[in-house]
């Protein structure tokens, strides 16, 4: 196959998974990573996308969010584990906001089975129909916008929702993480959302897995300091991470390996 050919193809890839990883590729193509590692270099010049350890990933405008569908297969496994990480950080009985989005719905999945007896508030109608047959487990869904694709709720009647509640915790999804420009969302009203419910909340963790850091998407949410705890498969010593760290957030970092270990940053 000519490198235009794969190239094109590798392009193709990553505009609908979000991302790709060379190992994965080269044994697709049949060829070295090395030469992977090229093709994704000619796509970076491009624009295309930015390299990160092990692949790359899809560089979408600041408020051109990827299909849902794409954002939950891409990193799945990653997800999991972060997710597993977040629940450990949950106590039994408390009133928890789970956020919209593809890694905090796979929270939610790991939420089942623990017998932890919350109470869940949440705008996205997945994660609520994830968690309804939960025993002991009252799921509050809040009003709203129904928002096609992503099945969340927006728009004022959910941010008011949030103010009439006081919550233990908030568990955030999130686009970006950024060292200067804190949290930030690709669209303005989940934003907007996702600021009420951090309000409505005495602790926020935002679970992000580590092709989040270092990007700043359209809406700013909040800046590192608001964070309590910010799971992610990130490496401690990503820029963005030591800033989190100094910033004082709890910084939970889930290795990303068939044996995964779990490191605190304080």
């Amino acid at each position: 196959m000519e490198a235009k050919t794969r190239r094109a193809l590798i392009e193709t890839r990553v505009l609908a998974t979000g991302e790709i990883d060379f190992v994965s590729l080269a044994s697709e193509f049949g060829v070295s990573e090395m030469t992977i590692r090229r093709d994704v270099d000619n796509l970076e010049n491009k624009g295309v996308v930015r390299r990160i350890v092990g692949g790359a990933i899809a560089l979408v405008g600041k408020s051109s969010e990827p299909p849902f569908e794409a954002r939950s297969a891409a990193a799945a496994i990653v997800k999991v584990r972060l997710a597993e990480a977040a629940v450990q950080l949950l106590q039994p009985h408390e009133t928890v906001i789970l956020d919209s989005g593809s890694t905090v719905l796979a929270v939610a999945r790991a939420i089942k089975g623990r017998g932890l007896g919350l109470t869940i508030v949440t705008p996205s109608i997945l994660v609520a129909i994830e968690l309804a047959d939960e025993p002991d487990t009252t799921v509050l869904l809040t009003g709203g916008l129904v928002r096609p694709g992503e099945l969340s709720l927006i728009g004022a009647e959910t941010q008011e929702t949030f103010a009439r509640y006081n919550c233990d915790t908030y568990v955030m999804g999130i686009a970006g993480v950024d060292m200067d420009r804190g949290v930030s969302e690709y669209h303005r009203e989940e934003g907007n959302v996702k600021k009420a419910a951090a309000k409505s909340a005495d602790r926020v963790i935002v679970v992000a897995d580590q092709t989040k850091l270092g990007r700043v998407q359209l809406m700013s949410v909040a800046p590192l300091s608001a964070i309590g705890v910010l799971v992610t498969d990130g490496d401690p010593a990503d820029p963005t991470l030591v800033a989190a760290t100094n910033a004082g957030v709890e910084v939970v970092c889930v290795r990303n390996s068939t044996t995964t270990s779990q490191g605190k940053m304080k």
